[in-house]
């Protein structure tokens, strides 16, 4: 695919937490006659799901190959552990891994976070996914620690969460396959780096448009001053006090 053809319509992955209801309105306002279709994906798949064609663009979770993809980092989220409205640490406005040391820490295997070392005790067996976890966090099983936007996504009336500091974090970026940079990929970055439509970056700006000349203007500077001005017109010449002189 090169920069030059047009797609009947622009396809958008995006992985699990990640909103991108805002941009997906601005498309739709700049480029109503291109339909956005959107697809979740996992966040393990995202990147093969663009190489494999199955996306224009995705919203992924760093990192990514750079061998084969293009990224625009876009944020970085805050980490949380998800825990029980009873538990202890909801008496404190954010938690440390050593506040952990005494709980089961889950670790689904679709964990987005790139641990060193889980604070708390392992469980048993990892959870197949994060929802699984959650579920056995309002079971009482353990707690789990998970970048914000998934345990909004992931919220339950029973469950609260709190910041975990010193914790790694998640960053979300817009990435795309590096020889397939069409023009729709490039509408679509302007869109999420925030540029206007009019923007001397963006796309599909309109030409522009020739000044207009006022009407009359330099005719009206030769009347003043050119040699064609009519002479018959000329006021009377005045004499040394002011006062026009008689004619001979």
């Amino acid at each position: 695919m090169t920069g030059s053809e047009v797609s009947p319509s622009f396809r958008l992955a995006y992985v699990p937490g990640v909103t991108p209801d805002k941009w997906v309105r601005i498309w739709h306002e700049r480029l109503p006659d291109v339909p956005l279709v959107l697809e979740q994906v996992p966040a393990a798949e995202a990147c093969d799901s663009l190489l494999n064609g199955g996306a224009d663009a995705g919203l992924v979770r760093l990192p990514v190959d750079r061998d084969v993809l293009s990224a625009i980092p876009l944020y970085t989220e805050r980490t949380v552990v998800v825990v029980p409205k009873d538990h202890l640490v909801t008496a404190v406005d954010e938690v440390s891994p050593e506040d952990l040391a005494d709980d089961i820490v889950l670790h689904p295997l679709d964990d987005v976070l790139a641990w060193e070392g889980l604070p708390g005790r392992p469980a048993f067996e990892r959870p197949a996914t994060t929802a699984d976890a959650v579920e056995l966090v309002a079971a009482g099983i353990g707690v789990l620690v998970v970048p914000l936007s998934l345990a909004r996504l992931h919220h339950r009336k029973d469950l609260t969460y709190r910041p975990l500091t010193d914790a790694p974090e998640s960053s979300v970026a817009l990435a795309w396959p590096q020889d397939a940079t069409t023009d729709l990929v490039e509408d679509f970055i302007g869109i999420v780096r925030g540029r206007t439509v009019n923007s001397t970056r963006g796309r599909r700006q309109a030409p522009p448009q020739p000044k207009e000349k006022r009407a009359g203007t330099a005719g009206a500077r030769r009347g003043r001053t050119g040699k064609g001005a009519e002479r018959g017109s000329a006021a009377p010449r005045r004499g040394r006090r002011g006062r026009p002189r008689r004619p001979s």
